[in-house]
């Protein structure tokens, strides 16, 4: 099933709001993680060391009130370390409370069972001190200072290892937010390349098609109506394509529904055109009886008309035969400038007429492969296009040269100029320009299509520049064969 436009729009956008979705979710694991190393450190490693620095205060007070009242026997000493022995444990309760390591909880065990002997010592002197008896009281002294030595190591130990369990926790905040900003930087690259990578290809999978229509569009407008629009995706260019085709075939068929018209119409006129003409001809040389001078100049007017009408009819049947593939050509391998010099000499009773001259600048050339008849019928179109588009006391100049793609020829005018936006489709058939300084259209229209045919047909190109206010130039090259 293929997507449409809408809905390949609608997943390459969700795919780029999942990757920037899982970027995002990444980061805040990383913000949870650093916030619960953080936590642990203020809640945990703080109090662990605050509490131990309360362990020791309250023991160094126990052994001063202990040494005190051994000597002095004073309640209120006893009072005072029993106190301290009080908060001793509360403080030694709290922070086994808090400490999750073996190694710590084997420390606070140690330091609880030594404690513990430490009163019982302290127990055991006091009910002898009672007695007033004399009693090993050094032994008492050096077993409850080897014990309070091993406390105070091992509360040593236990800050230890809490500023250690610190550091590592910053240290692993430190590497984490390292691998987390290299890590983002990874996931926010690779997200952008591939929201970029699959934006490119859904703009692809959009204008590609849109281009080969354009592309067909701009061949119809040129009157290529053949059906070869090939778009199976998106559904909605797949359409499109079919409607394109489907017009093709449309316009294919009015075309050559009007091609046939015109060959019809003219393969009927071109018998009573001929007739009248011969019957004109008949007349004006007196076969029929003397005519006035009045009469023979209406015949010429008429026999002059009916020669115009015979010439459209010619190029109507030309246009028509070259559409339908079935214009002849024989080839034979010529040198252009007499066939130049031909079409001249033809075109100089029209230049004298209209005040209008003809010059040549033809350097040696060498033969080409051409049908003589042809080439010379687009020369005379050509030349006889700048003639009547001259104005009186212009000039129209005949250029041809050798160049490295064959042989070119050009034909240059003084007259008014083509439009810029008519030099598209001046070869088109029944397509003439309009004048900058005239809107009257002169000519069948044809003329240049079959120039355009007969010169494609001989392998090579044709091409109009222009300007208004400043003539035209036709241009063509024939291929050396």
């Amino acid at each position: 099933m293929k997507l449409t436009i809408f809905s390949r729009l609608v997943l390459g956008y969700l795919i780029i709001f999942i990757l920037v979705v899982a970027a995002n979710v990444y980061v805040i694991y990383q913000l949870r993680q650093f916030n619960t190393w953080t936590q642990s450190i203020l809640s945990v490693d703080n109090r662990v060391l605050d509490i131990h620095k309360k362990l020791t205060d309250t023991l160094l007070s126990q052994i001063e009130y202990e040494k005190k009242y051994i000597i002095m026997n004073d309640q209120a000493l006893l009072k005072n370390f029993l106190k301290s022995r009080d908060e001793f444990a509360v403080h030694l309760g709290t922070i086994h409370s808090l400490v999750d390591s073996d190694e710590d909880v084997h420390i606070l065990q140690r330091i609880t069972q030594l404690h513990n002997e430490y009163l019982s010592l302290f127990s055991e002197e006091a009910s002898l001190l009672k007695t007033n008896e004399q009693y090993p009281h050094v032994r008492f002294k050096e077993e409850k200072e080897k014990i309070l030595d091993e406390i105070t190591v091992m509360l040593r130990q236990l800050k230890d290892n809490t500023q250690l369990h610190t550091y590592e926790k910053i240290r692993n905040i430190a590497e984490s937010g390292e691998k987390s900003r290299d890590l983002a930087m990874v996931i926010i690259a690779t997200s952008l390349v591939f929201g970029v990578a699959i934006s490119i290809v859904i703009t692809q999978n959009i204008t590609k098609p849109l281009l080969i229509v354009k592309s067909k569009i701009r061949k119809i407008a040129k009157g290529d109506f053949e059906k070869n629009v090939q778009v199976s995706s998106p559904p909605e260019m797949k359409e499109l394509a079919e409607a394109l085709n489907s017009m093709c075939d449309r316009l294919k068929e009015v075309d050559k529904m009007k091609s046939d018209f015109f060959s019809l119409m003219s393969h009927e006129l071109r018998t009573p055109l001929t007739s009248i003409k011969e019957g004109t001809n008949l007349l004006c040389e007196q076969f029929g009886g003397e005519i006035s001078v009045k009469q023979e100049r209406i015949l010429s007017i008429i026999a002059e008309e009916s020669n115009r009408l015979i010439e459209l009819v010619n190029s109507l049947l030309d246009i028509s035969k070259i559409e339908a593939g079935m214009m002849m050509y024989h080839f034979t391998y010529v040198d252009l400038v007499p066939l130049i010099q031909n079409a001249i000499t033809g075109m100089l009773p029209l230049s004298a007429s209209k005040n209008v001259s003809i010059k040549k600048n033809m350097c040696q050339l060498p033969h080409i492969k051409v049908d003589t008849e042809k080439i010379l019928q687009v020369l005379r179109n050509l030349i006889g296009n700048a003639v009547k588009f001259t104005p009186d006391g212009g000039l129209v100049t005949v250029l041809a040269e050798p160049v490295e793609a064959g042989v070119k020829v050009s034909v240059i005018d003084t007259g008014p100029g083509i439009d810029s936006k008519y030099l598209a489709t001046i070869f088109d058939k029944f397509s003439q320009a309009t004048l900058t300084k005239s809107n009257k259209l002169k000519g069948s229209g044809v003329g240049l299509a079959i120039v355009k045919h007969i010169i494609k047909d001989h392998g090579g190109t044709v091409w109009a520049e222009s300007e208004v206010g400043h003539g035209s130039t036709f241009t063509f090259v024939l291929p050396v064969s």
